[in-house]
């Protein structure tokens, strides 16, 4: 497949985003509902997931992956996000996507053919452990710490926001092997483990959350957790280089979200302004209706030719991260302002539960919130294109 930028797919492309439709579209309204109301796994829809291959879109062929590209996987997550299960369908499977994309670069052969083929058959599940209550951002001040004695390394700290660690069966976690006085920057001295998820040294503590209740978010408290050294992922003192390679797929698979949430909202909010009528006319009739979803529509558009763009560049191993974190910022500013239309449009019954367009507002705000700030990725913006002086 070609990785040019393209404002239309390729054949094959079509073939995926239709295919993948088929899928999501088997799980409606009612299905979601239940899951965000009852805060439970959506078990069958993963299922279906991995049954049809798709968990493994951007892993490698030779361990039972596509093979395919960051454009592939942005496609495949964008039509996951137009559907019903909006940003909970996406954050069940986003792990399997490219969250071991540490592991695909800097993982031994061994390693590979261990960690990769049962999490593409659905058989294992991952979760993704960086962020910490007093760090937030600032990676380099992890205080998770990995003391090695002989073949095994003992982890202990917290990790908070690890979404889906309640079905996890390994985390990939990042923490700090070399203590920060001994390194030249703080960046250094920390190791990346993809480590089995022992939960006799690991309590796992949900946490109650404004939206996305069918895929958990979670604070980890770490004690003694024994990984064996087969399970750390590049050499010692370098998970923070490991974990970087990761980072721009990630925003361009974010901002594929965003905007696959905020076209949802879109149709939802157009097809009921065709059909509400109220003073004899129905309401998309009027401008005061119709502006702000044609703006909707036009950031919409303008976001996912930044993410093609970031993904095209990425899949030809050309810099991106000005594009990628451009996506990610466009993206989740546009839904965002889609899904709040959405809402206002239907009005009352907007922010009732049966309209679902509440849920997907409640839901698109953590496009803006993870895995990056607005205000960090405009810092970002400022400092390594425009050049301008670091302000933090």
């Amino acid at each position: 497949m070609t990785h040019a930028l393209a404002i239309t797919m390729t054949e094959d492309q079509r073939a995926l985003v239709d295919a993948i439709g088929r899928v999501v579209e088997r799980f409606d309204d009612a299905y979601w509902r239940e899951r965000d109301a009852t805060a439970s796994f959506p078990e069958e829809y993963a299922h279906a997931m991995a049954e049809g291959g798709w968990l493994g879109i951007a892993m490698p062929e030779i361990h039972g992956g596509a093979g395919l590209g960051v454009t592939e996987a942005a496609l495949m997550m964008e039509r996951v996000a137009n559907s019903p299960g909006a940003m909970a369908a996406v954050s069940s499977i986003h792990i399997n996507i490219f969250g071991l994309h540490p592991v695909v670069v800097f993982g031994t052969e061994e390693q590979k053919r261990r960690f990769l083929p049962p999490l593409i058959r659905g058989e294992e599940r991952g979760c993704f452990a960086v962020t910490e209550p007093d760090s937030g951002l600032d990676t380099g001040r992890l205080k998770t710490v990995a003391v090695r004695d002989g073949d095994i390394y003992r982890i202990t700290g917290r990790k908070i926001w690890t979404s889906t660690a309640q079905e996890a069966d390994r985390v990939l976690i990042i923490a700090r092997t070399t203590p920060i006085g001994q390194v030249v920057k703080p960046t250094d001295g920390l190791s990346l483990f993809y480590a089995p998820l022992d939960r006799t040294r690991v309590e796992i503590r949900v946490i109650d959350k404004m939206g996305r209740h069918a895929v958990d978010s979670n604070m980890l408290f770490i004690d003694g957790l024994e990984v064996s050294v087969d399970d750390r992922i590049g050499e010692e003192g370098e998970g923070f280089r490991c974990l970087l390679h990761g980072l721009n797929p990630e925003r361009i698979l974010i901002a594929a979200e965003a905007v696959g949430v905020g076209r949802q909202a879109l149709s939802r909010a157009v097809a009921y302004a065709k059909e509400r009528v109220v003073f004899d006319r129905p309401i998309g009739q009027n401008q005061a209706i119709q502006h702000p979803l044609a703006e909707n529509w036009m950031e919409l558009e303008a976001a996912w030719l930044m993410v093609l763009k970031a993904a095209a560049l990425y899949d030809a191993d050309e810099p991106c991260g000005a594009e990628a974190n451009a996506a990610k910022y466009l993206a989740g500013e546009a839904a965002f302002k889609a899904c709040e239309r959405a809402v206002m449009t239907l009005g009352g019954m907007g922010y009732a539960a049966e309209y679902d367009v509440e849920r997907l507002f409640r839901e698109v705000l953590i496009t803006r919130i993870a895995p990056v700030s607005p205000e960090l990725i405009k810092c970002y913006i400022a400092e390594r294109v425009l050049g301008l002086p670091r302000s933090y």
